[in-house]
């Protein structure tokens, strides 16, 4: 056989390796992914389900008799939450008390409506708008305390 009978091919190239099935390393970084997107759901389902708790719980001074009985409810309640921040906070007295639950925050305690909760739990009536007015701003810092913020 000479050259004349040799027949030339062109080069073939290889197929394209599939994208199915997966390697190895695509499978691990699904698998992580994933890991840390059930993680994300269950630890906000967790955290909210502990504030929804911690909403009850203040929620619960209503059911106190009288408006003082709430408003002595709610001081105890406040003063266990600020034991999370601060161990010494819930033997503060005056306004040392009410600085420490302002926080930093405005004046919410100090300048208004909670300052009811200095005076509230001693007095024979407190005024029905003004309990309120203290139930929102105390049950806000409430939960501010029983989450750690300052």
């Amino acid at each position: 056989m000479g050259m004349a009978t040799l027949v030339l091919r062109d080069v073939h190239v290889p197929a394209s390796p599939s994208w199915w099935p997966l390697a190895p390393g695509w499978w691990l970084l699904i698998a992580v992914v994933l890991l840390l997107i059930v993680g994300a759901m269950a630890w906000r389902l967790r955290r909210h389900r502990r504030r929804q708790a911690w909403q009850r719980w203040f929620d619960a001074t209503n059911e106190e008799t009288s408006p003082a009985g709430q408003v002595a409810a709610m001081s105890e309640l406040l003063r266990r939450a600020a034991r999370r921040l601060d161990a010494s906070a819930d033997r503060l007295e005056g306004e040392a008390w009410l600085r420490f639950l302002d926080g930093g925050h405005g004046h919410a305690f100090t300048q208004g409506p909670g300052r009811l909760l200095l005076e509230g739990g001693y007095r024979r009536d407190v005024d029905a708008a003004e309990l309120a007015a203290a139930r929102t701003v105390a049950r806000a810092r409430f939960l501010e305390l029983m989450a750690g913020s300052r």
